[in-house]
């Protein structure tokens, strides 16, 4: 009776909860707000509880020492803001243009790309929505269990991201030079957890973080419940100068694109033509 209990239970979190795994099945009903019926369709949910973030075996210091975070329920998009909704934005006036050389990179089902940290923000801040968190985003990415990337531990090759290729060739279709190469539209690769997708790959995303180097000096403000950051993520913060970057890439190869990699770039500067970033939503 016992064993029938548990099947049932995990069977109704599974429900609630399309795209989690076990771990985050058993923690559906452990104080977190539940995954709304009404999800917005262009948005995912991810349960709350805990996940591992970072890892032990990088050789990239800021990404040591993997720990447990512990976050509420929140939502995000499915996918990466495109050229087209951007430009909607912009044409409503509440988006400020972006101005941009790459124009074989600017097809409407593009993510949009070289926005500036306070461009994404405004767009997201346009939709009533927000940018993810460091966590937030990882988490998203890697689920509860700290795998690598978005769809687990397999190797990262071309049929599961937008990445460079072990050949050198950038987005898995271009040359050996910075100016070859392209994103994909967004989507253009299976769904990962949470069936988000371009998680890894595609464009490195915007997060609301201040970019702090090392997790345990940063204490409370990288560590505790639904971490943002030093000075939460606000507009400035004394002492730091760069905002986070997550997700990987077309330009970079698969190292760059693991879930617990961190890149940091100043926020109010033109960022390079792989950038882009999705939004979230607290409950």
């Amino acid at each position: 009776m016992k064993k029938l209990i548990i099947i049932l239970f995990l069977s109704t979190a599974a429900i609630t909860c399309a795209g989690c795994g076990i771990a985050d099945a058993l923690q559906t009903g452990s104080g977190y707000k539940p995954c709304p019926a009404d999800l917005p369709t262009d948005m995912a949910c991810v349960p709350g509880g805990f996940f591992w973030r970072g890892s032990n075996d990088s050789q990239w210091k800021d990404e040591r020492p993997a720990m447990q975070i512990e976050l509420s329920t929140f939502l995000i998009d499915k996918y990466e803001v495109t050229v087209r909704k951007y430009q909607e934005c912009v044409k409503s006036g509440a988006c400020q243009l972006v101005q941009s050389n790459y124009l074989h990179m600017r097809k409407p089902d593009f993510p949009q790309l070289k926005a500036n940290w306070f461009q994404a923000r405004d767009y997201c801040k346009a939709q009533g929505k927000r940018l993810p968190t460091e966590a937030e985003f990882e988490k998203a990415s890697r689920g509860p269990d700290g795998e690598l990337y978005s769809w687990g531990n397999q190797a990262a090759d071309c049929s599961l991201a937008v990445i460079k290729d072990k050949r050198g060739k950038r987005g898995c279709v271009g040359g050996f030079i910075h100016d070859t190469g392209t994103v994909a539209n967004v989507g253009s690769r299976p769904a990962g957890r949470y069936g988000l997708f371009d998680m890894t790959g595609n464009a490195h995303e915007w997060v609301a973080d201040w970019y702090h180097p090392d997790y345990q000096k940063c204490g409370v403000d990288c560590n505790g419940r639904d971490p943002q950051g030093p000075c939460a993520g606000r507009d400035t913060c004394p002492g730091f100068g760069h905002k986070v970057i997550k997700g990987g890439s077309w330009y970079w190869d698969a190292d760059w694109a693991r879930a617990a990699k961190r890149r940091d770039w100043q926020p109010s500067n033109e960022p390079p033509h792989h950038f882009g970033f999705r939004c979230a939503k607290s409950l």
